[in-house]
């Protein structure tokens, strides 16, 4: 399948906020790939590394669009955590905190069985830490989670 135009053409900052019209923006992945699990969460936390959570939900959101039913909920978590990475930097921690809750409840299921070499009681630690990380300062970069890469 070729990739989707980008949605929206508006230039980004590198945390996903539009630009004006004209301006240098920031270029994201490509959208609607169909990626392997390894390679969606090594490019996905190479964006978060990067200090891009915003594109690495992209790419944590084609994944979860492109993938088995039985794993949606995993990757909505996953893309719900990058949510949360973006909305911690820009400075608005309610949604931060919000959208990192979310995306804990949502890969809680997985923790019994974890696929794709994913340590969840590492990323519910981590989830735990970040929460707390918001409550305490905003606006906040948040380290990555610990994703295979």
């Amino acid at each position: 399948m070729p990739p989707r135009p980008r949605r929206n053409t508006r230039p980004r900052d590198a945390l996903g906020r539009p630009l004006p019209y004209g301006s240098a923006g920031v270029d994201g992945p490509p959208e609607g790939i169909v990626r392997s699990p390894a390679d969606s969460l090594a490019q996905a936390y190479e964006l978060l590394a990067a200090g891009r959570p915003f594109h690495a939900h992209e790419v944590l959101e084609d994944a979860w669009k492109s993938g088995p039913d039985a794993e949606q909920g995993l990757w909505q978590g996953l893309a719900q955590l990058a949510v949360g990475m973006t909305h911690a930097a820009r400075g608005n921690a309610v949604g931060a905190a919000r959208l990192v809750e979310r995306g804990a409840a949502n890969i809680t299921p997985y923790a019994a069985d974890p696929p794709h070499g994913l340590d969840v009681a590492a990323l519910l630690r981590w989830c735990t830490d970040a929460v707390a990380e918001i409550r305490r300062r905003s606006p906040v970069v948040l380290q990555p989670p610990p994703l295979p890469h």
